[in-house]
């Protein structure tokens, strides 16, 4: 009797598992955890400014033409007249083009690639569906802004270190607040005047060729490739008008081993402030997010 007890009890086990392996198996519970979504306001710029970082270095023009260039541009000078002493100071080569091309790199990096960036995406359709996501406009400007101030400054210091250590280049301590705050001055008017610029380009093909042609003859009569003080007068005078001096000047003055306490030009930086000012001004009134070919 007990052996028949148990074996009704064991045929009755097996069934019920044969059952439950035939019967379909509910889905497993997907997990209800979301991912933490920025809170504030400047989350949500760093939100933005996180992927936007992401999207530049995915671009491989756009980091040669941000990153690589500038650094040619300093072995290539410094390699030619590393021997000289040039500039209004008579200070060594390197001495003189580690800040100038400091200059360039945070042109580069906000200005530059921020007006060829903007035209292509606005041009593309990218601006216009950003648009019309529920971010509001000035979290996308924003956020777009702080990634090209982030990245011009960071090439910036890439070409400060290689200067430092490639070819010896001593920056005086008591000079370092001046080039923060002139580069930071300088990233965010490039910023502004970018946003100006796209507004009268209204082609992605001709973002690229319209700002070198805007950018090279100001490096020329700027101080960044060569000393200005070997040009005309007449091109001295043009050149003070543009903010590309007074970046460059704030830098060189910085780098200058006479220079004495902080190293801060407030007549350069004010000249920046203005230029800063127009771009804001011009980018506020005219900045569209469709396409060119929309709005004719």
């Amino acid at each position: 009797m007990i052996l028949l007890w148990l074996y009704r009890r064991l045929r009755a086990y097996w069934q019920r598992r044969s059952d439950a392996d035939a019967s379909p198996k509910p889905a497993r519970a997907k997990s209800t955890r979301v991912r933490k979504q920025p809170h504030g306001k400047l989350g949500l710029i760093l939100h933005q400014a996180r992927y936007d970082l992401l999207a530049f270095l995915r671009n491989s023009q756009g980091r040669f033409f941000t990153l690589i260039l500038p650094i040619l541009f300093l072995v290539i000078f410094v390699s030619v007249f590393g021997n000289h002493r040039v500039g209004p100071n008579n200070v060594k080569a390197s001495t003189y083009y580690v800040p100038g091309i400091s200059a360039l790199a945070v042109i580069a990096g906000s200005f530059v690639n921020l007006v060829i960036s903007i035209t292509a995406q606005r041009e593309s359709g990218v601006l216009k569906r950003r648009r019309a996501t529920p971010v509001p406009a000035w979290v996308l400007i924003a956020g777009r802004t702080l990634t090209a101030i982030v990245v011009s400054l960071t090439v910036m210091l890439v070409v400060l270190l290689i200067g430092r250590f490639a070819y010896g280049v001593k920056l005086p301590g008591s000079t370092i607040p001046g080039v923060l705050v002139t580069a930071v001055v300088g990233a965010i008017t490039f910023c502004c005047l970018a946003y100006a610029l796209t507004t009268v380009i209204h082609s992605a093909d001709a973002a690229q060729p319209m700002v070198q042609a805007i950018m090279l003859p100001l490096y020329f009569i700027s101080g960044v490739f060569i000393p200005n003080v070997n040009l005309p007068s007449w091109l001295r005078d043009i050149a003070k008008v543009f903010p590309v001096q007074h970046l460059a000047g704030g830098l060189h003055h910085a780098f200058d081993p006479a220079t004495h306490g902080t190293g801060i030009v407030w007549s350069d930086l004010g000249v920046l402030a203005l230029w800063a000012i127009a771009g804001l001004a011009i980018a506020l009134t005219r900045f569209s997010w469709t396409p060119a070919a929309a709005t004719t």
